[in-house]
């Protein structure tokens, strides 16, 4: 086999550890690297040899995850018609990474200090844009901000993901659920 060949190989068995590691990760936050080659189907020195430790680990996750989210802000077109579609089309398109999103968001390290993944302020930015979107055009309250939605939305989607993994919450209802708390709350009211 060529040597490019061996590392076309080596690339994709890293992704596919990757995602056994989230699917992991993502029921249990505690997992050891031992029970993550044990889920990945490799031994523990081959695992190190793609991830040093927990944390080069985490932060491929963390990669892998705004891979993901910014594919699905893409898919989700949040620049067409009202801001209330494009919401929960968002929300459905994002649901495939709501677990790893929802593991993401209770490891502390990837948001302290200056290390921070500069892919949190580009979707940040994206979501907040799309909720003053909402706003300018009269679909959204004005006394809720940008931000503020933005973050219930974070907080919503791992509250989704956790409901579902824990079998509290039908997968199938995920995006109804999450969509109609959020815009329920987010939705403007005529003054009577």
């Amino acid at each position: 086999m060529s040597h490019m060949g061996y590392r076309c190989l080596m690339a994709v068995d890293r992704e596919q550890v990757l995602r056994s590691a989230a699917a992991l990760l993502t029921r249990k936050s505690t997992a050891t690297m031992d029970e993550v080659a044990r889920a990945a189907g490799i031994s523990r020195a081959t695992l190190h040899r793609h991830f040093a430790g927990r944390d080069a680990l985490v932060r491929a996750l963390e990669a892998l995850g705004l891979a993901e989210c910014e594919a699905a802000v893409e898919t989700a077109r949040l620049d067409d018609g009202p801001a209330a579609g494009a919401v929960r089309r968002l929300v459905r398109e994002i649901e495939p990474a709501a677990g790893l999103l929802a593991f993401l968001y209770t490891e502390n390290q990837l948001f302290e200090g200056e290390e921070q993944n500069e892919g949190w302020a580009r979707l940040d930015a994206r979501l907040t844009a799309l909720f003053r979107r909402g706003q300018e055009s009269g679909e959204f309250r004005i006394d809720l901000t940008p931000v503020w939605l933005t973050e219930a939305l974070y907080g919503l989607l791992a509250s989704g993901a956790w409901a579902v993994t824990e079998g509290r919450v039908a997968r199938n209802d995920f995006t109804h659920l999450i969509v109609e708390l959020l815009l329920g709350g987010a939705l403007r009211r005529e003054e009577s």
